[in-house]
């Protein structure tokens, strides 16, 4: 998710010349020929495209308006290409800022709070919408897009497009986030020491099965587990068998809140989120729109077993097979290493970094060859014991416009027409290749991915493939993301310091989040904060009435670590591309 990403991206020569702010056909046909290739549409329909913004926008020709998003490729590129082309093309000046997520995150929350409009539109992440869904601060896009801005609705939008529309719309089925940018959360792996054959050979004879994508965690831990203590050394480099980090600090929640539960089963079963049972381990009954707990003695599964067992694999793993250090670093400490060259593997890496590991060795990239050529691939994540079938299977970023009521309807209006144009099909597929954050299933489709696919490492075969659905945001069970977001990280950060056990941590996250959204539950009763939607928390009863229910968290298993299961990636590609 994230600023997260401090990923930096070659941007394209600016179109722009100072001074020259006329809206016409002229500056559409020089960006469209000179910038916005390749494209989906046709020139002609590129060009009536821009038609359509340049009319939508008169009445607003002359406006400045202002806009915030967090800081990756795909957003340096709105920044500093795509504002210039739609001043050039419509006449509104647009501000579009960076900032770290939390300060995104920050500025959505007080702008709520207090009323007052510090920006026309957010790039806000999708996991908000169980916020925007139930607070009603923020447009509902559906019937906007029907009613009050229907003139300045681009009838080309194409919303059936957008692979993560899913992810936007809230319980009532209305739609409150359009998505700009998106990446998910895979397994990396350094395919050139998979495929050496000495080291396929003791991988073999030590564990009985074939070095390749492990399918489960318990064969995640075999590999790291190998390649930390038993290979060692490849090529006069100290290797190690996983990545990851530990600092107490607000990126370590997202770390967690980022589906890491999910991947080791702690969810009940259902796309795009588990009902009754989400990743966070919120419980919010399939009919419902009131969470009604955390806990297990509330139906929850935040601190049921297969959530204490993710949490227990997450400091395990880290202090035994990951680089000297990485306990202690943050987010962004822990950024730089795997284009070291001396990790074999990350069972949580974001694709978004993708722009960065592509980069050449004369950039500091050892993941490449002399020649450019790619020694690492994704693929699927692997699950843990407590996955089955029909789960979710890891974390998806969906970055999405989000506009707020407190915002003039003017200013909203022209923020909502920017909005449009850095999604279109006209600018979409160019985009896309800058920052490699599809939103669209014809962009990802486009005919130059196929030409480019080989150079990326199995992202355009992810993105094609029907697998991309299981992975996905925070949903609708979280009912107001930024209060309970902040309780994650103290709670894992005293994993990692020693402080509680992984069962003490979690009892008390859950605990917590429940205390959480019982003052929610309150403030919803009294004053209809949340629509309705509010917490309506289950009473507590012994956790054993919860614990194995078909509609309850996992009881525990009486042994987690299953035997090891691995696929080869060739045979991942296949099945996507079928």
């Amino acid at each position: 998710m994230r600023s997260k990403l401090m990923a930096s991206a070659a941007v394209v020569a600016l179109l722009w010349l100072p001074g020259q702010a006329a809206a016409d056909m002229a500056a559409a046909e020089r960006w469209v020929d000179q910038e916005f290739q390749p494209s989906t549409l046709s020139r002609d329909e590129q060009l009536a495209e821009m038609q359509w913004f340049i009319d939508a926008a008169k009445p607003f020709a002359g406006m400045e308006i202002n806009v915030l998003s967090e800081s990756i490729p795909t957003h340096t590129y709105e920044s500093t290409v795509l504002t210039k082309a739609f001043e050039e093309i419509t006449g509104i000046k647009v501000n579009h800022q960076i900032l770290g997520e939390g300060e995104v995150v920050q500025a959505v929350q007080t702008q709520m709070q207090t009323n007052r409009n510090l920006y026309d539109g957010y790039i806000n992440d999708s996991d908000l919408i169980g916020t925007h869904s139930r607070m009603q601060l923020a447009y509902n896009l559906t019937d906007m897009m029907a009613g009050e801005w229907a003139d300045v609705t681009n009838p080309k939008l194409d919303i059936d497009d957008f692979i993560g529309i899913s992810f936007t719309t809230g319980p009532d089925g209305r739609i409150y986030q359009l998505p700009d940018q998106q990446f998910a959360n895979l397994y990396w792996f350094r395919k050139d020491w998979f495929d050496r054959e000495d080291l396929k050979a003791r991988f073999k004879e030590k564990y009985g099965y074939d070095l390749g994508v492990p399918v489960n965690w318990s064969a995640y831990e075999d590999i790291a587990e190998f390649f930390t203590n038993d290979v060692k050394e490849i090529d006069g480099v100290r290797v190690y068998g996983h990545m990851d980090y530990g600092k107490r600090a607000p990126d370590l929640g997202w770390r967690m809140t980022d589906a890491w539960l999910s991947m080791a089963g702690s969810t009940s079963p259902g796309l795009p989120n588990g009902r009754p049972i989400d990743e966070w381990g919120i419980r919010m009954e399939e009919d419902s729109c009131n969470p009604a707990g955390a806990s297990v003695s509330r139906g929850g599964g935040a601190n049921a077993p297969a959530s204490v067992y993710a949490i227990a694999k997450w400091d395990e793993w880290l202090r035994a097979y990951a680089p000297p250090g990485a306990a202690d670093l943050d987010f962004y400490q822990s950024l730089p290493a795997l284009s070291q060259g001396n990790v074999a593997q990350q069972i949580f890496w974001y694709t978004a970094f993708v722009p960065d590991m592509v980069k050449a060795r004369s950039d500091g990239n050892n993941t490449v060859d002399a020649d450019g050529n790619l020694l690492w691939r994704m693929a699927p994540s692997p699950h843990g014991p407590y996955w089955k079938e029909g789960m979710k299977l890891g974390y998806q970023d969906a970055g999405s416009w989000t506009f707020l009521k407190s915002t003039p309807a003017d200013r909203a209006k022209a923020a909502w027409l920017y909005a449009q144009f850095a999604v279109s099909k006209t600018v979409d597929v160019k985009k896309s290749h800058v920052g490699l954050t599809f939103i669209r299933d014809s962009s990802v489709r486009h005919e130059s991915f196929t030409e480019r696919a080989p150079k990326l490492g199995g992202l355009v075969e992810f993105y094609r493939s029907p697998d991309r659905v299981l992975w996905t945001p925070t949903g609708v069970n979280v009912p107001d993301y930024p209060k309970l977001a902040q309780i994650w990280w103290q709670q894992i950060g005293d994993v990692n310091s020693g402080a509680f056990t992984p069962q003490q941590a979690m009892d008390r996250l859950a605990e917590e989040m429940d205390v959480t959204m019982a003052r929610m539950q309150a403030a919803d009763e009294q004053a209809n904060v949340y629509g309705g939607c509010g917490p309506r928390l289950n009473p507590e009863v012994d956790p054993a009435q919860w614990l194995g229910r078909d509609d309850g968290p996992a009881a525990k298993l009486e042994n987690e670590k299953e035997p090891g299961q691995t696929i080869a990636y060739e045979e991942i590609i296949k099945r996507w591309q079928q």
